[in-house]
């Protein structure tokens, strides 16, 4: 047959450009999606994959239809339907699969490899079988050169995409947009080749022609739908993108708040454990002499009780950064907690060095501090403990701190280096122990109650008990001198077990007054050891008729985090009682997120050290904003603890925390005054009880 009598291929550039410009943005969707893929479990990689398989075998479909818009053979043409959607599934299947063995294969050049011959196979396939939907008659003559040629072609385009693609390079935008016009460029030059091939007789004809899928409809729905599928795919891959990495940052910065006081951005205690241990470590092969000094701030009470508690951050933040200008770079500064502070001095530091360091800081610490033009005093007690001469550096820390309350104890403004003595001077702890055991028969604690409020409603929806111990003869005593000493001495599970009694107690109390209070309540770590803690709490509710539902445990995340697996098991316990669960003192600790998203805590509670300085430190807001968007990410309500302004308020609200507490809205208070407050708005200030709180009994089922 002579070559005159066949019809030649004239593609329209415009069409052409077109095409290959739909058919890179559909490459580089499918590479951006496929990026996923690496290391993932098949679960999780199922919508990625999905999802760029649908894009790139798409995005081969619509070369074709799109190249012969303007009908390049003058050709009136239609399909049947079946062959093209066949084909058009074919190309998303091997999509899949090659996408999956470039991309989460372990024998990477075999993997690539297959990739790249699979994807050969469509587009060379795939323009040979639209020709055969087309039914043309007569049917056309195919050239096995031309089409080798472009095989051999599109195997190197290809494979030329998987080396631009590969490690991480694949991480780079710009290499992944470079391989993706180059396949785009590619699927064109060789669906043009591919069909140049094909040698059409004139007067040929299609079958179709008169059926509804028309070339120019397909041409029509192969862009559009390419387009909008497209765009679609690579809008949401950017938008979990973003979602990852501000989860990521937020972690990041949670992990890092883990490790740093919030208030004065020194390390924390257990940061500072972290590195004596390291020391102590690195010490057993070749001890060196290191020094560890405990400092103990004098009269500060004075100053919170004078003051408020707002004066004594401001003074401790002002004693941090005194502390730091003294030792600059000599050794690494902590805060113990409270009014205490840590120094790790050395290696070299022996008896000389230590003292010369401890009356520097004494000197330091003696200048009047100006906090809002007030010059408030204030001393230190310092204690010293050398190593290796006091012992180990697992008790450095502790005969430190015994050393620095023996110069307390003897006037403070000083410093003593340890002695073994030092341990046994606690006779004032021993008296108050005796009286701690007896405190309860004689009727001398009290919950308090400080109310919680909805953030955007501003209205008071529940109030957290806190304990209190009315000592005859020493007034009020803070629970942070009694709590610690219970929990050394077995006493925290009784007084544990009296403060959920008069939880549920004072909740039934209020109920049959009309107030329906929920009441939360602290669990400390040595309840959570408790194997009967749940049929405690259960046995408690059941006794007094309280509704599950109103009762929130509160347990600190450095007690969560002690034993994961443990807290875990007796959280799930609480959670089948019907208790509220809640995380207290979130991000103060080291936090393991893998247990934390598995746990059944319901409320992530931001500690107060972290809003002092939301109105004035981006850091602080940065923190903030971290933990509310971990808390929605897990999908746990966020409260914060400590506002005590209507600045920090304010910025807790726009971050998007749910429920407040502080000094802004409530100081603690017994519960008559808190009933007459809600019933009769005799209170603090005027504020608004949720309307839930005032609900009608409903029957329930108390476990």
């Amino acid at each position: 047959m002579d070559h005159d009598t066949f019809l030649a291929w004239h593609f329209a550039p415009v069409l052409s450009v077109a095409a290959a410009a739909l058919a890179a943005l559909a490459c580089y969707v499918a590479l951006d999606l496929s990026r996923r893929l690496a290391g993932a479990r098949l679960r999780a990689a199922i919508p990625w994959l999905l999802g760029a398989a649908l894009a790139l075998g798409s995005g081969q479909w619509s070369v074709h239809f799109l190249s012969l818009a303007n009908r390049p053979l003058h050709l009136a043409a239609g399909y049947g339907g079946a062959i093209t959607l066949a084909v058009w599934a074919g190309g998303v299947l091997a999509g899949a699969l090659a996408l999956r063995w470039a991309f989460a294969g372990r024998a990477r050049r075999a993997a690539n490899l297959a990739a790249a011959l699979l994807l050969t196979a469509t587009a060379v396939g795939g323009p040979m079988l639209y020709l055969v939907d087309m039914r043309l008659a007569p049917a056309p003559h195919w050239q096995a050169l031309p089409l080798a040629l472009a095989a051999l072609a599109m195997l190197a385009v290809w494979t030329a995409c998987g080396a631009l693609t590969a490690g991480p390079r694949g991480a780079d935008w710009r290499w992944r947009a470079a391989a993706a016009v180059l396949a785009g460029t590619g699927l064109v030059g060789v669906h043009h080749a591919v069909l140049g091939a094909a040698q059409v007789s004139e007067g040929a004809v299609s079958l179709h022609e008169m059926g509804w899928l028309a070339d120019t409809t397909l041409a029509l729905l192969a862009g559009v739908a390419t387009l909008a599928l497209s765009v679609t795919l690579l809008a949401l891959s950017i938008m979990e993108a973003r979602m990852r990495r501000a989860l990521r940052a937020a972690i990041a910065r949670v992990e890092e708040a883990s490790r740093t006081d919030a208030l004065t951005r020194l390390p924390n205690r257990r940061s500072f454990e972290a590195r004596l241990d390291a020391v102590a470590h690195h010490a057993v092969a070749a001890p060196l002499a290191t020094a560890v000094l405990f400092i103990g701030l004098d009269q500060f009470k004075q100053v919170n009780d004078s003051f408020g508690r707002r004066i004594g951050d401001l003074m401790l933040q002002a004693v941090a950064e005194r502390l730091r200008g003294v030792i600059g770079r000599g050794g690494l500064l902590a805060r113990a907690g409270g009014d205490e502070f840590v120094l790790l001095l050395g290696p070299g530091s022996g008896r000389p060095e230590a003292a010369a360091m401890a009356q520097q800081l004494l000197d330091a610490l003696a200048e009047p501090v100006e906090i809002e033009q007030r010059s408030l005093g204030l001393g230190a007690s310092i204690g010293v403990v050398l190593y290796p001469r006091d012992g180990s550096l697992s008790a450095a820390m502790a005969n430190a701190e015994a050393a620095s309350h023996y110069a307390k104890r003897n006037g403070g403004s000083t410093f003593a280096f340890f002695e073994p003595r030092m341990l046994g001077d606690a006779r004032e702890q021993v008296e108050l122990l005796r009286d701690l055991r007896h405190a309860v028969a004689k009727n001398q604690l009290e919950l308090v109650y400080q109310p919680k409020v909805h953030a955007p409603s501003g209205e008071i929806m529940g109030a957290e008990g806190l304990l209190r111990w009315h000592h005859p003869e020493r007034g009020m005593v803070s629970p942070a001198s009694f709590i610690p000493l219970a929990e050394r001495h077995g006493l925290i599970v009784t007084l544990g077990q009296w403060v959920i009694e008069e939880a549920c107690r004072q909740a039934r109390a209020w109920r049959d007054q009309g107030l329906r209070m929920r009441v939360a309540i602290n669990l400390s770590v040595h309840q959570l050891r408790q194997p009967d803690l749940a049929e405690r709490i259960a046995a408690a509710l059941k006794r007094h008729q309280i509704n599950p539902n109103l009762l929130t445990c509160e347990i600190t995340e450095s007690a969560a985090m002690e034993d994961a697996e443990g807290t875990q098991a007796i959280l799930e316990r609480l959670a089948a009682v019907g208790v509220h669960l809640s995380i207290d003192d979130f991000g103060t600790g080291f936090c393991n997120f893998a247990m934390l998203r598995k746990m059944p805590a319901e409320e992530l509670k931001i500690d107060r050290s972290f809003v002092l300085d939301l109105e004035t430190s981006a850091d602080a807001r940065a923190v903030v904003d971290a933990v509310v968007k971990l808390g929605q990410a897990l999908g746990r309500k966020v409260v914060a603890e400590g506002v005590e302004t209507e600045g920090q308020a304010q910025v807790l609200r726009a971050l998007g925390c749910d429920v407040l507490q502080g000094y802004l809205y409530a100081k603690p208070m017994s519960a008559r005054a808190l009933a007459l407050w809600a019933m009769n708005d005799v209170g603090p200030r005027a504020i608004e009880f949720s309307a839930s709180l005032f609900q009608e009994t409903q029957p329930v089922s108390v476990h």
